[in-house]
């Protein structure tokens, strides 16, 4: 596989994936079902190991810390006698509704700045020189987790057909990019799942992945989806330029 990776702090960190879980659950932070969070959040962290085994540290002292809280709630407790216990869940959900508080307060600054940029046009000058660090830079606001759940589940989908011996697929992200690029172009709306072949190799699934991620961060595509459990579908931007094919494509 090519040697560029996602850098996996654009998916910000345990703590978003945390939040992710409470919210679509639609539960009260202060109220979190740990045995359900914590299977959950467990089956993400297998596809982030997918994606980069050496980068999900933080994410398993995270999940560490809520197996453990899940062991401690079930413990057997005492008579009525005993004083009341602390919740394990305390401090967790102290660090969950700080971090909620500073993202909702970066999200709202982030609004402000886009409604602040269609007002003032950019000046030609202030535009950034020299390369720019692809991997570097923050994904544009979707739903990352959803698309984590959607690839885990294609992943589900193809584990029947792994091939017996291990396969490598050397073809770089870039060129993934500009073919699935230039479908977009030509049919405007892709569903997720048909973006995934029949009989492909966890390496070529894994690099397709990726180039989407690319995609959405970088060249005017979208991801949508109707309902919690409905299909994703990528679309593109009418105005978006075609991406040329990289130089090693044949490597």
């Amino acid at each position: 596989m090519s040697e560029f990776r996602i850098d996996l702090d654009a998916f910000r960190g345990p703590l978003d994936l945390l939040l992710y879980l409470v919210r679509k659950h639609e539960v009260d932070i202060v109220d979190i079902p740990i045995a359900l969070v914590t299977d959950q959040y467990l089956a993400y962290i297998e596809v982030l190991e997918q994606l980069d085994v050496n980068a999900v540290g933080d994410f398993l002292e995270m999940a560490s810390t809520l197996v453990e809280i899940k062991s401690r709630m079930v413990l057997p407790r005492g008579g009525e006698e005993v004083e009341e216990i602390e919740d394990p869940r305390q401090e967790l959900v102290q660090q969950l509704l700080d971090y909620k508080k500073y993202k909702d307060a970066a999200s709202s600054l982030d609004e402000l700045g886009r409604r602040w940029q269609q007002r003032f046009a950019r000046a030609a000058y202030d535009l950034p020189t020299g390369p720019r660090d692809l991997a570097g830079e923050p994904l544009r606001e979707v739903e990352l987790w959803d698309l984590v759940s959607a690839f885990a589940r294609v992943l589900k989908e193809h584990e029947a057909e792994a091939p017996r011996s291990i396969v490598y697929d050397e073809t770089p992200i870039h060129v993934y990019m500009a073919r699935l690029h230039d479908r977009l172009r030509q049919e405007r709306r892709l569903a997720f799942s048909h973006l995934f072949e029949p009989g492909m190799h966890k390496s070529t699934l894994i690099s397709v992945f990726l180039a989407i991620l690319e995609l959405v961060r970088h060249h005017s595509v979208q991801t949508e989806q109707k309902g919690m459990f409905g299909e994703l579908w990528v679309t593109l931007d009418p105005e978006a330029e075609p991406i040329a094919p990289a130089a090693d494509e044949n490597r």
